[in-house]
C-alpha cells in the first residue's frame, strides 16, 4: 500500500511461478480462508465488493484492497511479489500494522485514511518511500528497491457507502484504470431512483469510463424486452433530462446475444467476428467486431448487459471480472428501481386518476395547470382543480393534504369530490369551505386522528363582469398578474383572509377584486415556495418577481415559470393552476396524428398549409413547423401512440402542443428507423423557442412551446 516495498532475493512458496488456474487467481494465499478475513465468507459478501475483489486478485498488475475500518489488506499475486518478506502473514491484517515503519510518514497513511473517509480519489502522483524491513533480509546491502505506487480510489458497496481503497501500481494499463471508475458507477447508480436513470448511468459510464464503441442495457419487459442502447460519438437522447432515454423493444425470442444471454444466464464473449449481424439495426451494430454480453440476474428482474468495439478486441480474466463487477452492480440498481417503481408508480397513478383529466374550455378564459412530485417522488396530497358552474362562472381550486403516502392521495379524492359537490349546490366560497370543515372534521373523528391538516384556496371567476371572488382555508394567497403598456406586468398577492385549515372550525370570508382581460390568476401549493432553510417570505417574493418579468400571461408558461421560481429543490409537491382572462380572442385548429413513420411528414404539410391562411410571418412558420416536427417524431419514439397537435394563436404568440396516450418511460411500438434523435429535437425547441415544457398526464405527456410574434402582427380573425 504505501510508496515503496522491498523486494526479497528468495521468492516464498505461496507465490507460485506457473499459470494460476482461473480459481486459483479468485482464492486467497495457502493457509488462509476468506472466513477468517474481515471479508467473511464470500457467499455473503455484497456484489459490488465480491467484484472488486474479483478483480484485484485476477488482475495482471499488483493491486491490493484496504477493506473496512481497519483498512485489512487484500492484494493479488502481483503485490505480493512486490511485499514478499511480509507476504502472506501480511493478508487480511490492517494495513497500519503491515507498514507501521512508514504508516506515519506525511503520503501515506494518511492519504488512504483520507480516501476512506471522504471517498475523493487521491491524485494519480507517485511517491516512492523506502520501507525499512523487520523481516530477515532486510538490511541487504544496497536498500531495498523502490517501486512507487498510485492510484488511491474508493471503493464502494451497491449503496454507494464507500467500504475500502483501491492501491493500482504502475504502470497501470487500461482495464485496471477502469476498474477505479467501478467506485464512481456504484455510487452514481446509488443515487438512482427508476430505470430511466439507471439506464443514462449505465450507458455514460461504459462509454466513457470502459471506453467501449457501444453499449445496450435491456430488461425483460413481459413477452419481450425493453433495450436501451448508445453509440460512441453518437448525439444523447437524454440531452434534456426531463424526458426519459429511448427505449426500444425487442421481442422474447430475439437472436441479439443481450436477449441470448438474459435467458440462459451465461455470459458470451466474442472477440472477432459480426456477433450482431442477425439483430443489426444500422451500420452501428454492423461494424461491431468484439462483443461481451453478460446478464443480469437477480430475484426479481431477469435483463441483459452487452459492450462492443469495431475492432477485434481479445477479453482478458480483469477485464471479464471488470465487466461482471459492472453487471452486478447493474443488476442491483436495476432491481431496486424497478421495485420503487412498481410501489410509486402505483401511488402516483392513484393521484393523478383523481386530477382532472382535461380542464374546462371556456372562453375567454384560458387555463393551465401542472402537478410535479417532490424530491422523494412518492404520490401526495396536493391537487387543483377547475369546473364550469351552471350559471356560466368557472369554479378553480388548489388544496394540499399533508402526506406522501396513499392515504393522503385517497384523502385528496374525497376533498377534491366534495368540494365539486357542494360547489355546485352552492358556489359561494364562504358555505363550500364551510362543508369541508365539517367532512374533514367527520374523517378525523372516524379516523381517531387530529393529524388531517387540509389547505384549500377556492375562487369563482365571472368572465362576464370580470370579477374574482376568493377564499382560503389556511392557503398561501393567489397571484395575480396585471399585463401593462408594452408587454410589461404587475404582480400582487390578493389580501385574502387566511383562515385556518379545514376540520377546525371558525369563519370564512372571501373578497372580490376586478379580474378585467389581460389579467391571469394563479394559485399555487406551498411546495412551490418552501424551501429548506429559506423563509416562506422570501419564496413567495422569488414567485412574484418571475411572474413579473414575464413577458406573456400565458397560463402555461406562468406554471412552468412557478415550478422553477425558486431556487433549491423542492422537498414537497408542487401543484399549480392559472386562469388567464384573454383580452383578445385566439384561433386555434387541431389535428390526429397516428402512429407511423410518415406521421412528422403529414404534421409539417399541415402546420404549413394552416399557419400559412393565418398570415403568420415566414421566419415564425418554418421554425414552428421544425419544433412541431421534433415533438411529434419523439411522442412517436417515446409513447408509439397516436398524438393530436393543438395550435392556439393570438396577437401577440402562437402556442403549440403536443401531446401523447402513452405512459411515462413506455417502449416505443412502430418502426423508428429515420426518425431524429430525442436529443437533437429538444434542443431545436429549446433553442427557437420562448417557452416550452413538459406536462404529464394520467394518460399520456403533453409536450409544448410558445413563440412570441412580432408586434405588427395583426390580430387573427376569429371566424
Amino acid at each position: 500500500m504505501p510508496g515503496t516495498v522491498g523486494r526479497a532475493s528468495t521468492p516464498p512458496s505461496a507465490v507460485a511461478d506457473a499459470p494460476p488456474t482461473p480459481d486459483a487467481l479468485l482464492s486467497p494465499p495457502a493457509g488462509h480462508r476468506w472466513a477468517d478475513t474481515p471479508l467473511g465468507p464470500r457467499e455473503g459478501w455484497d456484489p459490488a465488493l465480491r467484484g472488486v475483489v474479483d478483480l484485484v486478485m485476477s488482475a495482471p498488475v499488483a493491486m491490493a484492497l484496504a477493506y473496512g475500518d481497519d483498512l485489512a489488506l487484500i492484494y493479488n499475486r502481483g503485490f505480493a511479489e512486490l511485499i514478499r518478506p511480509k507476504h502472506p502473514a501480511a493478508f487480511g491484517r490492517p494495513a497500519a500494522e503491515v507498514f507501521r515503519e512508514v504508516w506515519q510518514t506525511p503520503g501515506v497513511g494518511d492519504v488512504i485514511e483520507r480516501v476512506y473517509r471522504t471517498g475523493e480519489p487521491y491524485p494519480d502522483r507517485e511517491k516512492p518511500l523506502s520501507i525499512p524491513h523487520d523481516e530477515p533480509g532486510g538490511d541487504e546491502p544496497g536498500g531495498p528497491e523502490l517501486v512507487p505506487t498510485r492510484g488511491y480510489s474508493a471503493v464502494r458497496d451497491s449503496t454507494g457507502r464507500v467500504v475500502g481503497v483501491l492501491a493500482v501500481v504502475p504502470e497501470t494499463p487500461e482495464t485496471s484504470r477502469r476498474l477505479l471508475g467501478l467506485g464512481a458507477l456504484a455510487s452514481a447508480l446509488a443515487d438512482t431512483g427508476t430505470l430511466d436513470e439507471v439506464a443514462r448511468v449505465t450507458l455514460c459510464h461504459a462509454v466513457s469510463a470502459l471506453g467501449v464503441d457501444r453499449v445496450e442495457f435491456g430488461v425483460d419487459d413481459g413477452g419481450g424486452w425493453r433495450v436501451v442502447r448508445r453509440v460512441r460519438g453518437e448525439l444523447l437522447d437524454e440531452a434534456d433530462e426531463r424526458l426519459p432515454p429511448l427505449w426500444r423493444r425487442h421481442p422474447a425470442d430475439s437472436p441479439a446475444p443481450l436477449v441470448r444471454t438474459a435467458d440462459s444466464g451465461t455470459a458470451v464473449f466474442t472477440s472477432d467476428g459480426r456477433p450482431l449481424l442477425r439483430c443489426a439495426v444500422d451500420r452501428h451494430d454492423e461494424r461491431i467486431r468484439a462483443l461481451a454480453a453478460l446478464p443480469l440476474r437477480t430475484p426479481s428482474l431477469r435483463g441483459g448487459l452487452s459492450v462492443g468495439y469495431r475492432r477485434p478486441h481479445v477479453w482478458s480474466p480483469a477485464e471479464r471480472a471488470l465487466l461482471t463487477a459492472f453487471a452486478e452492480l447493474v443488476a442491483r440498481a436495476a432491481e431496486r428501481a424497478r421495485r420503487v417503481e412498481t410501489q410509486h408508480g402505483a401511488g402516483l397513478l392513484l393521484q393523478r386518476s383523481m386530477l382532472p383529466e382535461h380542464l374546462p374550455d371556456l372562453p375567454p378564459l384560458r387555463i393551465a395547470a401542472r402537478y410535479d412530485a417532490g424530491v422523494d417522488g412518492d404520490a401526495g396530497g396536493d391537487f387543483y382543480d377547475a369546473f364550469a358552474l351552471p350559471d356560466g362562472r368557472l369554479a378553480v381550486v388548489v388544496g394540499d393534504v399533508v402526506g406522501h403516502d396513499a392515504r393522503a392521495a385517497a384523502l385528496m379524492g374525497q376533498v377534491r369530490a366534495a368540494l365539486r359537490a357542494l360547489a355546485l349546490a352552492d358556489p359561494e366560497p364562504a358555505p363550500v369551505l364551510t362543508g369541508l370543515d365539517r367532512l374533514v372534521a367527520s374523517l378525523g373523528a372516524e379516523a381517531r386522528s387530529d393529524e388531517l391538516f387540509v389547505t384549500v384556496v377556492y375562487g369563482l371567476i365571472s368572465p362576464g363582469d370580470g370579477r374574482l371572488t376568493v377564499a382560503s382555508a389556511g392557503h398561501p394567497p393567489p397571484l395575480l398578474r396585471h399585463a401593462t403598456a408594452n408587454r410589461s406586468a404587475t404582480v400582487r398577492f390578493l389580501d385574502v383572509p387566511p383562515g385556518v385549515p379545514l376540520g377546525l372550525g371558525g369563519l370564512r370570508a372571501a373578497i372580490t377584486v376586478d379580474f378585467p382581460p389581460g389579467d391571469t390568476l394563479l394559485l399555487f401549493s406551498d411546495g412551490v415556495v418552501a424551501r429548506r432553510r429559506h423563509s416562506l417570505t422570501a419564496g413567495l417574493a422569488a414567485l412574484a418577481a418571475a411572474l413579473a418579468t414575464s413577458t406573456t400571461g400565458d397560463p402555461r408558461a406562468l406554471c412552468v415559470l412557478a415550478s422553477g421560481a425558486v431556487a433549491g429543490s423542492a422537498e414537497d409537491d408542487l401543484a399549480m393552476l392559472a386562469v388567464e382572462h384573454a383580452a383578445t380572442p385566439s384561433r386555434s385548429a387541431s389535428m390526429e396524428v397516428p402512429a407511423e413513420p410518415t406521421a412528422p411528414g403529414r404534421v409539417r404539410r399541415w402546420m404549413t398549409s394552416l399557419l400559412g391562411r393565418w398570415g403568420v410571418p415566414e421566419r415564425v412558420v418554418g421554425s414552428a413547423v421544425l419544433c412541431t416536427s421534433e415533438l411529434v417524431t419523439n411522442a412517436l419514439l417515446h409513447a408509439g401512440t397516436a398524438t393530436r397537435v393543438n395550435v392556439d394563436l393570438r396577437a401577440e404568440r402562437l402556442l403549440v402542443s403536443v401531446t401523447d396516450r402513452g405512459t411515462r418511460g413506455a417502449v416505443s411500438r412502430v418502426h423508428t428507423d429515420g426518425l431524429s434523435g430525442r436529443g437533437r429535437g429538444l434542443r431545436l425547441v429549446e433553442s427557437l423557442s420562448d417557452a416550452w415544457g413538459t406536462d404529464p398526464t394520467v394518460r399520456g405527456c403533453t409536450v409544448w412551446f410558445e413563440m412570441r410574434l412580432p408586434p405588427a402582427t395583426p390580430t387573427p380573425d376569429p371566424g
